[in-house]
């Protein structure tokens, strides 16, 4: 688990400094205008389909599913559960990743025109967008490989598939962008997403041939159908309802002067790196939790989700302090050259600021979502309070775009996941893992203080060196450094759990008594099946 953490945290990481390389080299080819505009309506197809294929979506439904076929496989049922899984589900998703990845292709006009209908170039954006609809299918089989891996615990190539990805969009776009425009960056996703499922398969089918010598069974249970249907449904509508605060956002800001849909684009990217970061860990974890719940162990699966929501939310809650104390410094040093202005640093590190404070609620959405569906069952409630949040965020978002600009948009963004968060929380307990709310509250609350103090602290700092006529790299080091000593110093005396344990909270949870303590989960093992029956 440690290893696995370590390589999760390193290859995150490296993915996320080649998204950062991928969006300054948009903007210094590009710049923040029209044309950039264009390219950010149409890359709203990879994002949608990241979200839905890779990160939440499928993993939710998959992770679970592959979890209780290698429970199977322990118990030795006859045949390979694991293999007949693949093969019962892999050729039907498949060929819904291409007929939903033609359909994009085919409605992007209509697609454009309705999720920008002030943009200006239209035609710009379709083109894109054409281009961009072939990672629904690459995507798709990247997502799938990830999950399977995930529960297999092989980390490696499922986190190196962004630093495949990015690097594919950055490699076209240097090679094509003098003759194709932003075009080449809609035709760098198709290349990227490629990559992403290339990455994964070797290792995906040296994992399902290490059984060849056992024979699958794919007949079909049709009792478990429909809940397997209804567990995609729950899981995909889900990630898609959140994934929609984006359509609000870009639909909003189409309306504003030229540049706003990029200001908020490139504020978003930076400011999620902490977010990505904190659930790296929820990432490594996740095929533990539904495997726990796979075996009944609901106390292992509780004081897992407790421990891994405390220490996402200290490494966010430091993340995004340093992002309000310092986000103009850092906007100047990644952004401001070539066709990206001191006016688009400015207008972006406002908005990065505001954006920076649903931080803390869209890490607990994420780490939260995970325990809804570790039990691999359908669950209506993270999309009930996905959508409650969602018309938070157009309600307040429709309020104030018209005072307050892009920054009206980003304010409404953290206040519909800040609300989804919350619901998520109070839902806990039947519906999910048991975890014990008023724990978890505490857990939240006292980095959150921390936080606060430690971010006014670093923009004084900040804010005084730049006065003093430093750079901004000089600047931008100050501030950091006062940020994390400030945050160091209260953590301990705030009592925070999470940055002292970090070595620990990578290991199995394990009861204090000397057996195991364990317990039916009222919505696990005994009621799931898999659509095909490997023991019969």
């Amino acid at each position: 688990m440690v290893r696995a953490a370590l390589v999760t945290a390193v290859l995150s990481v490296a993915g996320s400094v080649l998204g950062l390389a991928r969006d300054q080299a948009l903007a210094r080819l590009f710049g923040a205008g029209g044309e950039t505009d264009a390219f950010l309506v149409a890359w709203t197809v990879p994002e949608f389909a990241a979200t839905l294929l890779i990160e939440d979506g499928l993993a939710f439904a998959l992770v679970p599913m592959f979890s209780l076929a290698l429970a199977r496989r322990a118990r030795g049922v006859t045949g390979d559960p694991v293999r007949a899984l693949v093969a019962s589900t892999l050729p039907r998703l498949a060929l819904a990743f291409t007929a939903a990845g033609a359909l994009v292709a085919v409605a992007a006009p209509a697609l454009v025109r309705a999720l920008a209908p002030g943009l200006a170039d239209h035609a710009l954006a379709v083109d894109c967008t054409r281009l961009t609809a072939t990672c629904v299918v690459s995507f798709g089989l990247a997502g799938y490989c990830s999950a399977a891996l995930r529960a297999h615990r092989r980390f490696l190539a499922p986190a190196a598939i962004y630093v495949a990805y990015n690097t594919g969009i950055i490699a076209v776009m240097f090679v094509l962008g003098g003759r194709w425009g932003v075009r080449s960056a809609a035709a760098g996703v198709a290349v990227g997403g490629v990559l992403m499922v290339a990455a994964q398969l070797p290792s995906l089918l040296r994992r399902l041939r290490s059984h060849d010598g056992e024979r699958p069974s794919v007949v079909a249970d049709e009792a478990a159908r429909p809940l397997a249907l209804a567990l995609f449904t729950t899981v995909l509508l889900f990630a898609l309802c959140r994934q929609s605060q984006v359509l609000i956002e870009r639909f909003l800001a189409s309306g504003l002067p030229s540049g706003a849909i990029s200001h908020l684009n490139y504020a978003q990217k930076v400011a999620q790196i902490p977010m990505t970061l904190s659930l790296m860990l929820c990432t490594v974890t996740f095929p533990v939790v539904a495997r726990a719940l796979a075996d009944g162990d609901t106390v292992r699966a509780r004081d897992r989700v407790e421990r891994d929501v405390a220490l996402a939310a200290c490494l966010v809650l430091l993340g995004a302090a340093t992002v309000v104390a310092c986000a103009p410094q850092v906007v100047h040093l990644l952004f401001q050259r070539g066709a990206f202005t001191a006016a688009d640093t400015a207008a972006t590190a406002g908005v990065m600021r505001v954006y920076a404070l649903g931080l803390l609620g869209q890490t607990v959405v994420g780490a939260l979502a995970r325990s809804y569906f570790s039990a691999g069952r359908a669950s209506w409630y993270p999309f009930a309070a996905m959508a409650v949040g969602v018309l938070a965020t157009a309600v307040v978002g429709a309020s104030a775009v018209g005072p307050w600009g892009v920054r009206g948009i980003a304010a409404a963004n953290a206040a519909g996941i800040t609300v989804t968060a919350a619901l998520l929380l109070a839902g806990m307990g039947p519906r999910s893992v048991p975890v014990r709310v008023r724990r978890v509250l505490g857990d939240l609350g006292r980095p959150l203080l921390a936080a606060a103090v430690a971010t006014g602290a670093g923009a004084l700092a900040a804010d005084r060196v730049t006065g003093a006529g430093a750079g901004a790299a000089v600047s931008l080091i100050v501030g950091a450094a006062t940020v994390g000593g400030v945050f160091a110093v209260l953590c301990p005396a705030l009592r925070v759990r999470g940055p002292g344990t970090v070595l620990r909270s990578v290991r199995p949870v394990r009861s204090p008594s000397p057996r195991p303590v364990t317990q039916r989960h009222p919505h696990g093992r005994s009621r799931f099946r898999f659509p095909f029956r490997a023991d019969r």
